[in-house]
């Protein structure tokens, strides 16, 4: 402390050396250059400056007035930091020793608050296990695992039931309009399948009325070319056509010789109608039987053909209709029971994991309420 005050005091001196000196020097000079024209004879006593004293004589700084004042002020002010040190240090401890105070106790009570709890606890019921103490546990169990994931999961499906139903609705409707265009369509190809079969059928009982009538007329017998020739028409009605090859053979047959003379041509002519007998030539021309023949056979076998066209085509129709529904049925009913099942199977889920949810809840609140009672009882 007196090296502290030694170099402070030093300090002080050289500073106040030093301005008495600048002060001196300026004095001078002004008063130099204020009577510079007039000459001084006088001497004049120098000022002495501090450093040609004894600087490092204690006597010189203990009698000295300012210095004391100083020194004193300087006193004062460390005294005063220093005590403000110590001050905040004491308190510093304090809270120091409070806090550990503190702890200590913390510890002291928690230790005994568990030894009064395990006395406490080995005087109950025997069958109180300890593992129904509650504590704190830090990784979840099982069941709130369980519990956890089918509330989510119920939670998730649940709030899909909305949009599931709506789908399976939609794909219903959707299903209900394909079998209504799947029958109309089966109906319609029915139809075109019975009109089709139907035609067949009726040209093919047509052409055997028309054959059975042109091998009763001999037609088949004695003009074979034109009968092949009918035999490959397209339409029933074209049998018409065939009127003038008929009758322009049945002239180059009788046209050789007379009725009498040749039996070919009188037992065509018998057969066909334009003889009465074998030896009465006298009937009706072939150009005029012979049209009206064709004619009433294609009207029969078209007749014929139409009424079995008909009938044919009805029947297959139906039972083309029967079928296709029948598939068409099958289909609506699989679709329709996929998707009833898949809802169902979707609502089955979301019920049990309610279910499973409810019943671990339950359980869940049923084991706090008795560790609380135990807790209760151990509090008494």
């Amino acid at each position: 402390m007196k090296l502290h005050y030694s170099n402070i005091l030093l300090l002080y001196a050289l500073n106040i050396n030093i301005l008495i000196t600048s002060s001196s020097n300026v004095n001078i000079q002004r008063y130099s250059y204020k009577t510079s024209h007039t000459p001084n004879t006088k001497t004049r006593k120098s000022h002495r400056s501090l450093c040609e004293c004894e600087l490092y004589a204690p006597s010189n700084y203990d009698n000295d007035p300012e210095m004391k004042a100083v020194m004193q002020g300087f006193d004062r002010q460390t005294s005063q930091r220093f005590e403000e040190y110590n001050e905040r240090l004491l308190e510093n401890k304090q809270k120091c020793k409070e806090q550990c105070d503190k702890e200590i106790q913390k510890i002291i009570l928690k230790d005994k608050l568990e030894k009064e709890l395990m006395d406490k606890f080995a005087t109950l019921h025997t069958d109180i296990q300890s593992d129904a103490i509650p504590t704190c546990v830090c990784e979840k169990s099982i069941e709130d695992k369980v519990e956890k994931t089918c509330l989510r999961c119920g939670s998730i499906l649940g709030a899909a039931m909305p949009e599931v139903g709506s789908i399976g609705g939609m794909a219903l409707y959707t299903l209900s309009q394909w079998k209504t265009g799947s029958l109309l369509a089966a109906t319609k190809y029915a139809m075109k399948e019975g009109a089709i079969k139907g035609a067949i059928a009726g040209k093919a009982r047509g052409m055997e009325i028309v054959i059975e009538a042109l091998k009763q007329k001999g037609i088949a017998e004695y003009c074979p070319g034109i009968y092949q020739s009918i035999l490959k028409i397209e339409r029933i009605t074209d049998l018409k056509n065939f009127a003038g090859d008929i009758i322009q053979e049945h002239n180059k047959i009788c046209a050789l010789t007379s009725t009498t003379d040749n039996p070919l041509c009188a037992k065509f002519g018998v057969r066909l109608g334009t003889h009465k007998a074998i030896n009465n030539p006298y009937g009706p021309p072939a150009s005029d039987l012979v049209p009206k023949l064709l004619e009433e056979v294609t009207r029969k076998a078209d007749q014929t053909a139409k009424e079995v066209a008909k009938n044919i085509g009805k029947d297959v129709a139906a039972s083309i209709t029967k079928e296709k529904t029948s598939e068409i049925a099958a289909t609506y009913a699989s679709w329709e029971t996929t998707i009833i099942a898949a809802v169902v199977a979707i609502v089955v889920i979301v019920l049990v994991m309610i279910i499973i949810y409810l019943v671990l809840r339950y359980r869940r609140k049923k084991k706090m309420k008795k560790k609380l009672q135990y807790i209760k009882l151990l509090e008494e």
